[in-house]
């Protein structure tokens, strides 16, 4: 089968669903929960949405509006430039990113009952070879998305966030789980909460994982994603791709997966 006639047959399975378009993002505005760190570090404001127009004097057949937002707000993409370790990729920029890196084959791991029973989970390396010894090996160019059924917490800010005195608790990876994902040739790792390190990782070594080591070896990262639980172990397509700011460490996206019906 040619390009074309793969091409051709995608583009008819999606017109009659036997290829359907699942949405991975959660709803972006005022209330959308955003991370928080520590007092002494900046913090990232909330969305606002400031209207230019709306059918009035100040524009009479159209309406729109202007945007303040971070980079890493909503179901977000992390760049290698966002952490000090991945600094000095050329093309560790959304603008400078290879476009094919925002397409490709996905792995998904459940890990639902796990966090169910226990939010502070971490997925390690040997879980993953397990889960390879199930539904087969993770694809060098793939990503590999965290299922954790966390999303729905995301119309409340604190259980989203679900810290306490002794700070956030929420599932996510072990480093020796980063790194093995990292020897497979991934293209980067997301999850379901608000960054994609788990709650704890800030005394990790080394400390957050996830950024530390993906974005040193100019991977990427995703946060925020929702209905994970819509797609199978293997086999869908993601569309994951940032805004193309100039220098952006990430961006705001509508993750998007196709997935074969059944």
């Amino acid at each position: 089968m040619t390009s074309t006639e793969t091409l051709t047959k995608l583009g008819a399975a999606l017109i009659s669903g036997d290829v359907e378009v699942v949405d991975l993002a959660v709803p972006l505005g005022p209330d959308t929960p955003l991370i928080q760190l520590p007092d002494i570090f900046q913090q990232t404001p909330q969305v606002k949405v400031h209207e230019i127009s709306n059918y009035d004097d100040n524009g009479p057949y159209w309406a729109w509006s202007w945007y303040e937002l971070g980079e890493h707000s909503g179901t977000h993409f992390d760049a290698p430039i966002h952490w000090i370790t991945g600094k000095d990729y050329p093309d560790g920029k959304t603008d400078t990113i290879p476009v094919k890196k925002f397409v490709a084959p996905v792995n998904v791991i459940d890990c639902s009952k796990q966090t169910a029973e226990n939010v502070d989970f971490l997925l390690t390396a040997d879980m993953v070879k397990e889960w390879e010894a199930e539904h087969g090996e993770i694809e060098e160019g793939s990503w590999v998305l965290m299922r954790t059924d966390w999303w729905p917490r995301n119309r409340s800010r604190a259980e989203f966030l679900n810290a306490d005195e002794n700070g956030p608790h929420s599932p996510g990876p072990s480093v020796d789980c980063v790194e093995y994902l990292i020897s497979k040739g991934i293209v980067g790792w997301g999850t379901e909460c608000v960054g994609t390190d788990a709650g704890a990782a800030g005394g990790f070594e080394p400390p957050y994982p996830a950024h530390n080591l993906l974005h040193k070896n100019n991977r990427y990262g995703l946060a925020s994603l929702a209905h994970l639980d819509k797609l199978p172990p293997k086999g869908a397509v993601l569309i994951a791709a940032p805004l193309k700011f100039v220098g952006g460490t990430g961006s705001p996206i509508r993750a998007l997966a196709l997935v074969p019906k059944g």
